[in-house]
Formats: structure tokens, sequence, C-alpha cells
């Protein structure tokens, strides 16, 4: 376990609140998670480097078909249910098994995957998803606590990614990070669009093309010294604000983009051991490897990254395009994991899947609709390997059902999720407490799948 203090220091939010201030702004996090801040102004020291990096499965991953129970009596359910839907053993990878010995198969485009299954890197969290405390069908069908506008892409996308039932400006991955003080370039970076899964209450992230330098056109010169001194004019302006606030604002945006393109200048000659798949997520999970290994080589201290593939939305001609969205991830997650292994990094760094929620059991015709909750991967060094949570029952209207099509009530709250990798990244229960607001509402704060910090 990493040793560590802490210091008190809250002078760049108070500066910020200031700035946002005098612009009649409000400041991050307002409301709920402003006034909380109170309890983690004090940053965790670390000796040790950890990244956290989530994959986001835009459009709502039919996660029925990512893993499948098979349990005789459990797969004829399944197979009755699913229909034109069902994965046949040419569409099963090997199978695997719990830690009671019950076996499951992955989907056949998780072929990189599977491997660090057996290795013990890989866990697979069952039926996961908001809410605001455990609940039954009963209470759902009763209303109560139930999350807000369940099924919609972007209110359920903001949910999973605040890991909050309504909006409050911040996301989960932000708040981690603000307990450790994440200032620098490189602490919160969306190889995506803008996250707010990175967003904290001092943490804002940065978003970069991958492959992108970003570099400040006209400052190539020869000789170098004549490069040097441009660059040092344009940060020479940028000290001048006459004490506008909104002229200190932009210039220093600009001195952070300045300090962040010389940052990816630096990461950018790393070498790869593993071929990434030229695919949009492979591209993704490269940029991610290249900073990883540029920043761990710096010393301690922590990373959370976000990166995003988009269409799983499939309401038709599902079959196909899961398998190609399923085996780019496999794809890029296995080179990636090759990678930080191979610089010894395996332990330090934890890549999971999140999505806006599951889909229905049932399908509508050659693709299924909107659901609940979903299973996700997690992979890394840290992980303890194995499949956590339960399988639903596989009931049209039984007791997990919120409806009557197999829209899964989770059982694994998005912040016992985010609390368990939470805990891994160096945070006390205390620090989780307060990243994750409604997390004394459930009976554990720990899921189970990461190895203790």
């Amino acid at each position: 376990m990493s040793a560590h203090t802490h210091t008190s220091d809250r002078r760049g939010f108070l500066k910020l609140s200031a700035r946002l201030a005098a612009l009649g702004l409000t400041t991050l996090g307002a409301g709920r998670a402003h006034t909380a801040l109170a309890a983690a102004d004090d940053l965790i020291e670390v000796d040790d480097y950890k990244a956290l990096v989530c994959i986001y499965m835009f459009g709502g991953n039919d996660a029925n078909n990512l893993i499948v129970p098979l349990e005789p009596t459990r797969y004829a359910a399944y197979q009755n249910i699913r229909g034109g839907l069902t994965l046949g053993a040419s569409k099963l990878l090997a199978p695997i098994a719990d830690a009671s010995g019950n076996s499951y198969a992955l989907h056949y485009g998780l072929a990189e995957l599977n491997p660090l299954y057996a290795s013990g890197n890989l866990a697979v969290v069952l039926n996961t998803g908001l809410l605001t405390r455990p609940l039954t069908r009963a209470q759902y069908l009763q209303g109560l606590e139930a999350p807000t506008n369940l099924f919609s892409h972007s209110d359920q996308t903001v949910q999973a990614q605040t890991g909050m039932p309504t909006l409050n400006g911040t996301g989960w991955g932000g708040r981690l990070l603000d307990l450790f003080g994440g200032a620098d370039s490189l602490a919160a970076v969306s190889l995506s669009s803008p996250a707010l899964f990175l967003r904290g209450n001092q943490v804002s992230g940065n978003a970069i093309p991958p492959g992108g330098t970003l570099q400040l056109a006209g400052m190539s010169f020869w000789p170098q010294q004549e490069a040097t001194a441009r660059r040092q004019a344009v940060l020479d302006l940028l000290t001048f604000d006459g004490g506008n606030t909104l002229r200190q604002t932009a210039n220093q945006a600009l001195a952070d983009g300045l300090q962040l393109a010389e940052s990816l200048k630096a990461a950018a000659g790393g070498a790869m051991t593993a071929s990434f798949p030229g695919t949009p997520i492979g591209n993704q999970l490269r940029e991610v490897a290249k900073l990883i290994l540029h920043r761990a080589a710096q010393g301690p201290g922590r990373q959370v990254f976000f990166c995003a593939i988009d269409g799983f939305d499939t309401h038709s001609a599902q079959d196909w395009q899961h398998w190609f969205l399923l085996s780019s991830l496999s794809q890029a997650l296995g080179a990636f994991y090759s990678v930080v292994k191979d610089a010894g990094l395996a332990s330090n760094v934890t890549a999971f899947t999140q999505s806006e929620f599951g889909r229905t059991l049932q399908p509508s015709g050659s693709g299924s609709d909107h659901a609940w909750g979903s299973h996700q991967l997690v992979l890394g060094g840290g992980v303890k390997g194995g499949i956590y949570g339960q399988m639903p029952a596989f009931a049209l209207g039984g007791p997990d059902d919120a409806g009557n099509r197999g829209v899964w009530i989770p059982t694994i709250a998005t912040s016992q999720f985010g609390a368990t990798i939470g805990r891994w990244f160096g945070a006390s229960e205390g620090d989780l407490a307060w990243a994750f607001p409604d997390l004394a509402q459930f009976p554990t704060s720990d899921a189970g799948f990461m190895h203790p910090a």
C-alpha cells in the first residue's frame, strides 16, 4: 500500500472561483459537490504512479451478448427470449468460470480478452448501472427513488459519467483526480470529445486528437535560439492582463495549451512494443499508451483518460455491428495491455468500460432497445480477474426486470463500481464518500474486483 500524507491547498480552486464570479458565472461543481469540497480539500500525496482509462461505449452496449451463461437451464432461458440475437456455440469463445465454478462465455468478438481472463487480469462486472439506493422490482414499480429519464441517451450518458442522478457539473473521474491535485496538463486527457467524466471541481481536463501535437503556428525557426526567443515573447505577452479577468482567463488558457503542446511533443517519440489496429479506438489507446509511458517515467502521480467508441445503438442489424465494435475494442485493448505490461506498468494502469445503459434481452427485429443495467469489463494488473455480481434472472417481467422485456434493474451501482476503482487508485473511505455522495446508501462500497491499493 502506498504511503501518503495530506497537504491543504485550495488556492487554485479559490482563484478559479474568484475569476468565474467576476465573470458572473457559477463555480464548477456548484451546489452539492461544491459544499462537499470542504471534506476533500486535503490533497493526497502519493509515492507511486497510477492511471485510469475509461472506454465509453456510446449508444448503449448490448451486454446480454457480451457474456452469456452456459449452464443449460440459464442458456435455454436466454435462447428462448433472445431469439434471432442468440449467440450459438460458433459465436462464443472458450468457456470461462466464476469463483463458484459456473460456466460462461464471452462474445466471439473479444478474442484478445479471453486469455487475459485466464491470466487473472480481466474482470467482468455484472449488471451495473446508476442507482441512488438498492432497488427491487416492486420498489421500482412503486416509483421509489429510481434515476430520472431512464432510457434516454443524453440523460443516461450524463449519469454514467457523473455517477449521480442529477447534473452537478462534475464527473466521477474528475472528482477522483481532484483528491490528488491533478493540475498538470496531462493529468486528465480525453482522446475523444471533451468529456464530463474528466471534469472535477478543480480539474477540467484536455481534449486532444490522437497523434496531434497542437503546436503553435509560426514557432519554427532556425537557428533554435530564434524559435525559443519568439516563444518566450509569446509567454511574456501572456503576463500582461491589465487586471482584466476575461483577459487573465484567456491568457491562462493559452499558456496551458502551450504547456500541453510541449508535453505532447515530448511524449510523441515513445516506441510501441505492440501493433495497434488502425481503428478510432485503436488510435486513441495508442496515444494513451504513449502518454502513460511518458508520464510514468517522470515519477509518482495520477492520470485519468477518456476514450470512446461509438455505434452501440443497435436497434437493427445488431449481429454484425456488435461483432465489429467488440472486436475493435478487443484488439485495441489487447495491444494496449501488451504495451503497459512490457513497460512494467500493468499493475499501475486500470482500463474499464462504461456505457449509458444496457439493452433489452427481448429483441426488436434484428436489434434491441434501450434498457438499464449492463455488464462492464475491467482490465489491468491490479484487477482481481473473475466474474462479479449477479447475472439477472432471464424472465420477462421477472424479479430483475423493470418492465416486461428484460430491462435489468442494476444490482451494482455506478458509485460502487467507481468506488472500487477509486480505492485502488489511492482514495480513502472518507475520500470515496466525498467523490460518490450516494455511496452510504449501499451495504458495501467495494464490489471486490480490484486488489488493495
